[in-house]
């Protein structure tokens, strides 16, 4: 993995415009954003998810809007609070960002992590926490489970990469 980040630094420098455009259209599906539709796990997301949330509403200085349905959320206000602070972020700094946000499925998440509000083994258990609930219910797939703890892993050598 750190080879791999190695590299994404080299394709930051080439590339930082056209990657924080990318990670700017990401941003507009956030995980975080969608929220079940079972009073239960919208009950443990609130728990969960809304610390989160409220963070990144306050660090940006936007209002986040979040849904129950399959439809985006309009979060247009995100696009310049988010671009200013991808572009104040060094090339690692951005490189972890992005592999980060690739693997939770969550602009939001990495920005905590990268921000240092969230360590890797927070963000991963908030990045699965739909999976993790639905393990409590209906039993746990092992080849889901194996996913998941590769994915663990590779935001703790993330973590590990932004912090040395």
């Amino acid at each position: 993995m750190r080879q791999k980040l190695n590299l994404a630094v080299e394709e930051i420098t080439k590339h930082r415009e056209d990657i924080i455009a990318k990670l700017l259209e990401f941003a507009k599906t956030d995980l975080l954003f969608f929220w079940g539709e079972n009073r239960e796990l919208f009950l443990h997301q609130q728990d969960k998810w809304l610390p989160i949330l409220d963070w990144a509403a306050q660090e940006l200085k936007v209002n986040l809007q979040k849904t129950r349905t399959l439809d985006v959320p309009e979060n247009s206000q995100l696009n310049g609070p988010l671009a200013q602070t991808l572009e104040a972020m060094s090339d690692k700094e951005l490189a972890c960002y992005y592999a980060a946000a690739l693997n939770m499925r969550s602009t939001l998440l990495a920005l905590a992590l990268v921000k240092g509000r969230i360590h890797a083994e927070e963000a991963c258990e908030l990045s699965y926490l739909e999976e993790l609930w639905q393990n409590k219910l209906w039993g746990k797939d092992e080849e889901a489970v194996s996913r998941r703890q590769e994915r663990c892993e590779e935001l703790k050598e993330i973590e590990n990469y932004l912090r040395s």
